[in-house]
């Protein structure tokens, strides 16, 4: 919807430069802080129809899957039922993507899992500490830091989840009990135990698995409608895309349809999801100690014991949720401001924890039935809040007779897509060296999350230092040596740059002079000026020249500073060589320092 569009693009326009200037009271500031004020005044009925399908859409959506989660959380079922409704109202007044939606996912209900130890009480803690960190982070515009965790890293670790979360509803699908959740010890007990599979659970996922298959494939190849097709057919296929866009919901009632009737005969060939607590949740402050049988925890203990997880959690939710903002920003051609994202997701997870919610993010999965849908406007996750809040109300004793291999069918396809099975060809034909921090992270995150996604950013950082310390150097062999640094010029590069031209120009017999073209440097510290001087002194006392050429104005302003004895610039490659090969016409640039303004250089002939 263009307009909509315009009107969301209009409150993300300004950037943090104007932010600082303007008044932090102002309209243009009060609407980057509240971006509903931007299209609310633009809002017509033709949006309010898109937005209704568009909530009931994810709504039918998000309630399985919420139901799912929880399960991959280690948690009751109606903890994903109370982490799914909060960002459907915080996002409406403070999010800046009409796409997103904000709920429970795969991955981080995986980490939930990892770092809560299925303890509804740490995970709600975790829900509170994770927002506040995050809120932190976008007050002080922090949202820079995110850039540091390089793609191979988030796909890595997202692929190591993708496998994780599938096999870990393996046991579920084949009706499998007792099976332990560390991986490995999951692995192997599931095949040492594939004997007790259960013919009725295992049957049910694979119909479920099948089904939600067909269905997503209807979904994806239905031919557009036309407005000149004739009512039948627009009917039709507004019927078949409702019925595969709902393709959970209706797979979940088909599935609790049939154990209900095996119910009624008093057999039940069927692992079911049993007792879900009735009701909206209480509103209360998160826990910050616990009684148990053995005494109180802490506050101070249950800190401890999250550990690496107070950092991991909202880093990777924050990934999430702002790469999910960012890919469908750009799909639909609007922009999303991620500092604005940071407050949208850690508000949530605050208020959140006070009914019982535990830490959220953007989905991929339901943000994209939300635009396929035709979403204008946050609005539409008013819907999607209401009727997670009317199946919490009214549903929930309906919930009892859902099968587990049901809910493993639909976690197990909803997060298939997100292993990326062609980032290891196209990184191999790319970058090869970029498949290094994405195998790290991918082997490592199968042991411990932390310490895959902290290798591999270490992996990454390491790389990143490295191209710093030793860039690539262009030499041309001609009459004259040429010399150019294919990057710029840092401490730690001054000494391989050293080295480079030592072996090239002075440790050769007889020395040669050397034009050092500096293009692509556009700044220099004072280790290298040092450096650069030793090197004109060794230049000097073998009674050869080193040179200067395409210096910017900035690292021009440096050297004179520094004041080199034997310091020559040029303006061109040519002049520097006819100075060298001693040829008339052809001299160094005599420049005075004060006459290097800022926006250009002044050359006085000598």
């Amino acid at each position: 919807m263009p307009s909509s569009v315009t009107a969301l693009g209009q409150a993300r326009s300004s950037g943090p430069g104007m932010a600082s200037s303007a008044c932090c009271c102002s309209p243009a500031a009060v609407q980057r802080r509240l971006p509903i004020l931007a299209w609310l005044p633009n809002y017509s009925l033709q949006w309010l129809k898109m937005d209704f399908i568009a909530g009931l859409s994810v709504g039918l959506t998000a309630i399985p899957q919420a139901l799912a989660y929880a399960e991959v959380a280690g948690l009751p079922p109606q903890y994903g039922l109370y982490s799914a409704f909060v960002g459907c109202f915080v996002y409406f007044f403070l999010g800046t993507s009409r796409d997103v939606t904000l709920g429970p996912t795969a991955i981080m209900s995986l980490l939930v899992s990892f770092y809560t130890f299925h303890e509804p009480a740490y995970a709600v803690l975790l829900a509170f500490l994770s927002g506040c960190i995050q809120l932190a982070m976008g007050v002080l515009h922090l949202g820079f830091l995110l850039d540091f965790i390089s793609c191979p890293v988030i796909k890595g670790f997202t692929s190591a989840a993708t496998v994780t979360i599938g096999f870990g509803q393996i046991k579920n699908l084949l009706g499998l009990q007792n099976i332990p959740r560390q991986f490995f010890l999951q692995v192997y007990h599931t095949f040492l135990r594939i004997a007790e599979t259960r013919v009725g659970d295992a049957v049910l996922g694979l119909v479920c698995m099948l089904l939600l298959l067909v269905l997503k494939l209807m979904r994806d190849h239905m031919p557009p409608v036309h407005p000149e097709m004739p009512l039948g057919v627009r009917l039709s296929h507004g019927l078949v895309w409702s019925a595969t866009t709902a393709r959970n919901a209706l797979v979940v009632s088909f599935a609790a349809l049939v154990a209900y009737s095996f119910e009624v005969t008093g057999y039940q060939p069927f692992i079911l999801t049993g007792e879900t607590a009735e009701g909206l949740p209480p509103v209360r402050t998160p826990p910050f100690s616990v009684t148990t049988a053995n005494g109180t925890i802490s506050f101070t203990e249950m800190v401890q014991d999250m550990g690496a997880g107070l950092a991991v959690v909202p880093l990777m939710g924050l990934l999430e949720s702002v790469a999910v903002a960012k890919a469908f920003a750009s799909q639909n051609n609007y922009r999303i401001d991620a500092n604005q994202e940071l407050l949208a997701i850690g508000l949530t997870n605050v208020l959140g924890s006070f009914v019982s919610s535990y830490p959220v993010t953007g989905s991929f999965g339901r943000t994209a039935v939300n635009s396929q849908s035709g979403v204008c406007t946050p609005a539409g996750g008013l819907v999607t809040g209401v009727l997670v809040l009317l199946s919490l109300d009214y549903l929930t004793s309906l919930f009892y007779y859902i099968p587990k291999s049901a809910l493993a069918a639909i976690i197990i396809m909803a997060v298939a897509p997100l292993f990326d099975t062609k980032i290891f060809r196209t990184l191999w034909r790319v970058k090869r060296l970029d498949l290094l921090p994405l195998c790290v992270t991918f082997l490592l995150c199968f042991w411990e999350v932390q310490y895959g996604i902290l290798a591999g950013a270490l992996v990454s950082l390491l790389m990143l230092l490295h191209s710093a310390a030793r860039p690539e150097t262009k030499v041309s062999e001609g009459p004259v040596l040429v010399l150019q640094p294919a990057s710029g010029l840092s401490f730690p590069a001054m000494e391989a740059l050293r080295e480079e031209i030592l072996s090239r120009a002075l440790e050769v017999s007889p020395p040669r002079c050397l034009v050092l073209e500096c293009t692509h440097v556009c700044s220099i510290d004072y280790t290298v000026v040092l450096g650069l001087g030793e090197l004109l002194q060794d230049f000097q006392k073998q009674d050869v020249a080193l040179v200067f050429v395409g210096l910017q104005v900035p690292v021009l302003r440096v050297l004179l500073s520094a004041d080199l004895k034997g310091f020559q610039y040029f303006s061109t490659l040519e002049e520097a060589e006819k100075h060298l090969r001693q040829e008339p016409g052809a001299q160094p640039c005599n420049i005075r320092e004060d006459a290097v303004p800022d926006h250009k250089v002044t050359l006085l002939e000598a």
